[in-house]
């Protein structure tokens, strides 16, 4: 299959937050820095409304105003706003990125902010690996450590996927490159089982499907498919599209 090149800069939340290096070359100026461990854990933290405010921003406001917002504390993401809709809004760190492949080097990079928005499904099959890396991060485990721990979650504690799993990454306030601009484009992303992409047309000429290699089955035995969604979630546009 001939694939877009990704340059990963967390997961996305699995989110996957990606900046890709292909049809948006003047969208996404990337600087080449590694990050080999973790920074001080203040570099991480945000002002709590801030936060708040930019989970809310990954998707419209009609799903995020009633969504329930988790935010990044001392001891892992705890519950800011309660929610009534079932969908999930978060600010991903890079941590829940690649392990290996390009873009691993940013794992630890502490200026990277993700936010999305998880439906009901993923908010239920998705959102505990986010938990469950962090968790690992703020028990002080190693890159190599945390891989090893979520190889034996995957078996043990992680739900299974449920169908319909997807969530909004539509946030202009998300940062997930070092260059210029800090965004990349506004996607829905979609959850599913490992299989071909050409299952979806991903990463085929004029299709607006790509697959992001946030999981590529290790260890999660996932795979995300990203689609743009043309305008940010304050509904103004955002008109990139892919080659």
């Amino acid at each position: 299959m001939n694939r877009k090149r990704f340059r990963a800069t967390g997961f996305l939340s699995f989110g996957l937050i990606l900046v890709l290096d292909m049809a948006w070359p003047a969208r996404a100026e990337t600087q080449q820095t590694s990050y080999p461990s973790m920074a001080p854990l203040d570099q991480y933290l945000m002002d709590r409304n801030a936060e708040i405010a930019m989970a809310r921003s990954a998707a419209p406001e009609a799903i995020s105003g009633d969504a329930e917002i988790l935010v990044l504390g001392r001891l892992g993401y705890e519950t800011a706003v309660k929610g009534k809709n079932g969908f999930v809004c978060v600010v991903d760190r890079n941590w829940t990125g690649q392990f290996e492949g390009e873009g691993s080097e940013k794992f630890w990079n502490p200026r990277m902010r993700g936010p999305i928005c998880f439906n009901p499904p993923a908010a239920r099959s998705i959102l505990p690996i986010t938990v469950k890396r962090t968790e690992l991060v703020l028990a002080g485990q190693s890159k190599a450590q945390i891989f090893e721990s979520m190889k034996a979650f995957v078996k043990q504690g992680l739900p299974p996927l449920e169908p319909g799993a997807m969530s909004y990454m539509m946030s202009k306030d998300q940062y997930l490159t070092d260059g210029s601009p800090h965004h990349w484009i506004a996607h829905l992303m979609f959850y599913t089982p490992l299989m071909d992409g050409a299952v979806w047309g991903a990463d085929l000429s004029k299709s607006p499907v790509m697959l992001n290699p946030q999981f590529h089955g290790d260890p999660e035995p996932i795979d995300v498919f990203m689609v743009p969604a043309g305008w940010w979630s304050d509904g103004t546009p955002d008109p990139v599209k892919a080659d």
